[in-house]
């Protein structure tokens, strides 16, 4: 159940059609894995949070940095040297007092990922690399519960929304990860691909619309364009063949 507070908080998201206080209670009783406190992260963070989402799960071993600045928006000057998550939960408090922001200062492997799913609707992706997003790839799929990817290079992002039985999985779009790299970034880029994810997010908790299943969004930053590509499974791969 909503309070007076809450549904005064919430009053123009509750407005929207299919949504209502019925949609609003099931943000306030979800729980997300948010895979990173970064620049992905901040951004979709922060609007889950506002959203009213009821608990968030953020897991970063890192400490923040002055080159992290341009894009990691949860971060400010006075928290250079700081944990992520500790950062990220004074800001998220106090953006809304009314959910519950749980922090991992702690490393995602196959050991911790996953204590760090249960209980969890959903994965969302703030990470930076490739071989922890294939180890939630593949505990997704034993744990059959929704992963939305985001990725970023310069002005380029990209989004899908992986649902373990209905879509495709990482592995499919991408066989084989990249090599790891200082990549550029400009820091409206994760803004607007964290924000699609959090939108994923908001509507898949919610049940409305249409999610990005099957389909990856491509966002090109330098032409002002968004493109879509049908993602096809691999009838061999070896996490998702068989569901």
């Amino acid at each position: 159940m909503l309070d007076e507070q809450e549904i005064k908080r919430y009053d123009r998201q509750i407005l929207i059609k299919d949504f209502g206080v019925k949609g609003q209670e099931k943000l306030k009783n979800s729980r997300i894995l948010l895979a990173g406190a970064g620049g992905l992260g901040s951004a979709a963070a922060y609007y889950l949070a506002a959203a009213g989402v009821g608990r968030l799960r953020i897991v970063d071993r890192d400490q923040v940095d002055l080159s992290n600045l341009n894009r990691q928006i949860l971060h400010w000057q006075k928290d250079i040297g700081r944990d992520k998550v500790e950062s990220a939960q004074e800001k998220l408090s106090q953006l809304n007092p009314g959910i519950e922001v749980e922090i991992r200062r702690e490393e995602i492997n196959e050991d911790t990922l996953p204590e760090l799913m249960e209980g969890c609707d959903l994965v969302v992706d703030g990470l930076d690399n490739f071989s922890t997003r294939y180890l939630i790839n593949a505990e997704i799929f034993r744990r059959a519960i929704p992963f939305i990817y985001g990725g970023i290079l310069g002005l380029m992002g990209m989004a899908t929304f992986i649902q373990p039985g209905l879509t495709p999985c990482l592995k499919c779009l991408f066989p084989q990860a990249p090599p790891p790299q200082k990549f550029p970034v400009l820091g409206t880029t994760p803004g607007i691909i964290g924000l699609i994810e959090a939108n994923e997010a908001i509507k898949y908790l919610v049940g409305l619309g249409t999610l990005l299943t099957g389909r990856l969004l491509v966002y090109n930053g330098l032409e002002m364009r968004f493109s879509e590509v049908q993602i096809e499974s691999n009838p061999e791969c070896l996490v998702c063949a068989s569901i």
